[in-house]
């Protein structure tokens, strides 16, 4: 009789939410380090994208300055796994990535001003990689809003919210991942 309670404990205990809850969390935080990587990928291609324009707008060492302030601040951002469950780390996350949204959005417009620089093969190429690595972006933060939103689900759900006030270590819903208002507006191209 005690074994089959046993076997009873352990067959209710492994449907019980616990497992899941766990699996949902190393979700979470595998599609964060995806959106931080997408973003560290974009980071490391701006410096070849300022040296190119650089060489064609001169006279606008201020947008470029611009660039290059906002990829320093992104890079001043400590960003770990446990970021995501830290919602003021996110924030200056998001914030510090909005800027240089806005500044590489800056940058392309000014590239826009220049025929010659529109036209070369250097800068077409990292042009389509930036805008290949935003794609990425974009798709690793749905990745990483979905996984939020099924965990959070699970933890508002029963058996999920069961197991989630007793046996797991945080039960508080994780944040999801936004952008800055002004980024999502398209940069103005005046000729």
């Amino acid at each position: 009789m005690k074994r089959l309670l046993a076997v009873l404990l352990v067959l209710s205990l492994s449907g019980c939410g616990y497992n899941t809850l766990q699996s949902q969390d190393e979700q979470v935080k595998a599609a964060w380090s995806e959106v931080v990587n997408q973003y560290q990928r974009r980071a490391d291609l701006i410096p070849n994208l300022v040296a190119t324009v650089k060489g064609f707008a001169a006279q606008e060492q201020q947008v470029l300055l611009g660039v290059t302030n906002a990829r320093a601040k992104v890079g001043s951002v400590q960003v770990t796994p446990e970021t995501v469950n830290d919602p003021q780390a996110l924030r200056q996350f998001s914030q510090a990535q909005g800027e240089l949204t806005g500044a590489l959005s800056r940058l392309l417009v000014v590239a826009e001003n220049y025929p010659q620089l529109k036209s070369d093969k250097n800068f077409l190429e990292l042009q389509s990689q930036l805008e290949g690595t935003e794609n990425r972006i974009a798709v690793a933060r749905r990745d990483y809003i979905e996984a939020v939103r099924q965990y959070n689900t699970e933890l508002r759900t029963f058996p999920g919210v069961l197991w989630a006030s007793t046996l797991y270590h945080s039960s508080k819903p994780m944040e999801t991942f936004s952008v800055a208002e002004d980024v999502t507006r398209p940069p103005q191209v005046k000729f």
